[in-house]
């Protein structure tokens, strides 16, 4: 039968399955006139769950589609084969935040573990605030065949699943146990996907039969849906309260976080710091929010921070956050603001986050409410010396920085031979790629170096997760960016530990012919939880891939054999290893001439593990053992006390009007 067969007047004879795709197809999202797809397409991995609900739904848009022309040919939902289902959350994940949220992916996984795979998927875009929509298939709604190949039974509960899971960790779940119930599951969806206070992770539950199951739905469902995407505009009164409090200050300084990007509110910020010459430190997701080489730009805040940020954190008498959630990093565990009448004006769209450190909450869209305040601020400037101060700290860093992209000799003859550091890496990364190319990461001691070290020079160049901070996010979520603009080369930096996690999506990646290039840093262990146990006093237990020693029986034996560029070429990818800084600066070229339909290119590096970064100066709270045998672990507790008495609550004093 055709489409035209099977609908009359008012309605339109489809599955299940069949309405969901032809429903997401014409969703639209719209933010200040320019409307886009909500939805670019659909990944999925296919089981008996879903293989002849929404797997032979997706083949039939794909055939009704490539017949059709007009309007019916723009109702196309792109399918595409991922390799694992955690893996292509990520990718929507990235895909979406490359966006600025308005547009994203479907992902659909069959019964059982194949849905229970995207639970940390599910986790890493709440956190995030990123919008995903998930499609877990479940166990049959009649039961008629129960129990069924992976269903869970409960005896006291027997309408719960594994997919009940979910629901802590989305923004919205529903479970679709009769048609008639889609409707008003796939419309609360659009709501809280396209909401830039609620949105994240978005589960509807479909099981398997009623995936299948037929049903006469109102043509008015499909009909295409524009969502618009809110700019909340500040109050008068906020912006007032907010203007008084800065001009009282003469150390004030913005932390400007993800909400800054998202609200497409660069501009805005940096008109904002031109007029009045307030410096600008910046959150992981915050990062970019002015350009490297801007007056008022810092650099990096927090635990993972500069030393130029840091120093004015510490001396500021107003914190003005910018779309910041106000994590642990970000603040040094509260201990990275110590002047003790310090005050806090918050800009948010969320005022959950508004309101935190009992801020003066603005509850806004961020580009709204810079512009108000920057008019509200006029005539009001820092003085002299605090602009001299922050150009003072800032060359003191940017020559730390220099040193970490170009050690001296007296560390670079101590390596070993073919080894460089991870500071070579990421300055030859830096300085080879384009300004408009995206630097992507996670997990591992990366984030905390490209955090400090990258020079930032376009406002969507910079993608580290680091609100889960999930191994394995890296080699996904480049495929995500580069199918998000494929303008710009997509630079993932991965280490030996997370490459291990989730490399199978290169497979998808030449699939595809998506051009992403890997580095892939090998340092034989986990870099970052090895110094960071060392750091604690566990002296790196269980952090290194060795051997178990046959005389100690410990972990602690020769390096593993473990051959990461022949694994990454035995998945199709072009791989390129070097021994040397000038290798790796002719790889870097080699792959920004590669085709643009080329597949993924992995460069293989090995660096020395103890070779550090520049320190923060800053701290971050990790509990340590208060009794202990080892004298390392005592020595660590005895430190860890001594920070803790510079951890401060928080509490800013009562503003005026409140």
């Amino acid at each position: 039968m055709t489409r035209d067969d099977q609908q009359t007047s008012s309605t339109v004879r489809l599955t299940v399955a069949q309405a969901v795709v032809r429903f997401l197809a014409n969703q639209w999202s719209e933010r200040d006139g320019e409307r886009q797809k909500l939805f670019a397409g659909c990944f999925g991995i296919f089981g008996h769950g879903n293989v002849a609900g929404l797997g032979q739904a997706l083949l039939q848009n794909e055939l009704a589609c490539d017949q059709a022309d007009g309007a019916d040919a723009a109702e196309r939902l792109p399918y595409v084969l991922a390799r694992n289902e955690q893996a292509m959350v990520h990718t929507s994940v990235a895909y979406a935040r490359q966006k600025d949220r308005l547009q994203t992916w479907a992902c659909t996984a069959s019964i059982g573990p194949g849905s229970t795979n995207m639970l940390t998927g599910a986790a890493l875009a709440t956190i995030n605030r990123i919008p995903v929509l998930l499609l877990p298939s479940g166990t049959f709604a009649t039961r008629v065949s129960a129990p069924v190949l992976q269903e869970l039974e409960l005896p006291y509960a027997a309408d719960v699943t594994v997919n009940d899971a979910f629901r802590p960790l989305s923004k919205f779940f529903d479970r679709v146990s009769r048609p008639e119930q889609l409707p008003s599951a796939l419309l609360g969806a659009m709501r809280v996907l396209t909401d830039p206070v609620e949105t994240g992770a978005v589960t509807i539950a479909l099981p398997q039969d009623v995936q299948a199951e037929a049903h006469d739905w109102p043509v008015e469902l499909f009909a295409p849906r524009v969502w618009r995407v809110a700019r909340p505009l500040p109050e008068a009164v906020d912006i007032a309260d907010a203007a008084a409090i800065v001009r009282s200050a003469k150390r004030p300084l913005v932390v400007a976080g993800g909400g800054v990007h998202y609200s497409g509110a660069e501009d805005a910020l940096r008109r904002f710091c031109e007029a009045t010459g307030i410096p600008v430190g910046e959150s992981q997701a915050g990062k970019g929010s002015l350009p490297h080489g801007h007056p008022q730009q810092m650099g990096a805040v927090g635990s993972t921070g500069t030393t130029a940020a840091n120093a004015l954190a510490a001396e500021a008498d107003v914190a003005i956050g910018i779309g910041t959630r106000w994590s642990d990093f970000t603040t040094a565990s509260r201990t990275a603001f110590q002047d003790s009448g310090i005050r806090f004006v918050n800009i948010n769209v969320a005022r959950f986050d508004a309101g935190k450190h009992a801020g003066l909450s603005v509850v806004a869209d961020a580009r709204e409410a810079l512009t108000a305040l920057t008019d509200a601020l006029e005539g009001y400037a820092v003085d002299d010396a605090y602009r001299g101060r922050q150009a003072s700290l800032w060359a003191e860093w940017d020559a730390a920085v220099e040193g970490a992209f170009n050690p001296p000799t007296d560390v670079t003859d101590r390596l070993a031979e073919g080894l460089l550091t991870q500071g070579q890496v990421l300055g030859a990364v830096n300085e080879l790629t384009d300004p408009r190319d995206v630097v992507l990461c996670a997990a591992g001691s990366m984030p905390g170096d490209i955090h400090k070290l990258w020079r930032v020079r376009d406002r969507k160049a910079y993608h580290v997760e680091y609100g889960y901070s999930c191994m394995g996010y890296e080699v996904p979520a480049s495929i995500g960016v580069r199918l998000a603009d494929e303008s710009r080369d997509v630079f993932a930096m991965v280490g030996d530990g997370g490459y291990l996690m989730m490399p199978t999506e290169l497979v998808t990646a030449v699939q595809e012919r998506v051009k992403v290039v890997v580095v892939l840093v090998q340092n034989h262990g986990f870099h970052s939880i090895g110094s960071l146990s060392e750091s604690l006093g566990s002296q790196r237990f269980g952090t290194a891939y060795r051997f178990r020693d046959r005389r100690s029986g410990r972990l602690d034996g020769e390096v593993l054999p473990v051959d990461l560029a022949a694994n990454a070429r035995s998945l199709g990818a072009h791989v390129i290893e070097v021994h040397s800084v000038d290798e790796l600066r002719q790889a870097i070229k080699e792959a920004k001439a590669w085709p643009a339909d080329g597949g993924p290119v992995v460069i293989h590096v090995e660096t020395d593990p103890r070779v550090y970064a520049p320190d923060s100066a800053a701290w971050w709270d990790v509990p340590v053992s208060q009794v202990s045998d080892l004298e390392t672990t005592r020595t660590a507790y005895a430190e860890y006390v001594d920070h803790k008495g510079a951890q401060r609550p928080l509490l800013a004093p009562p503003h005026a009007g409140h």
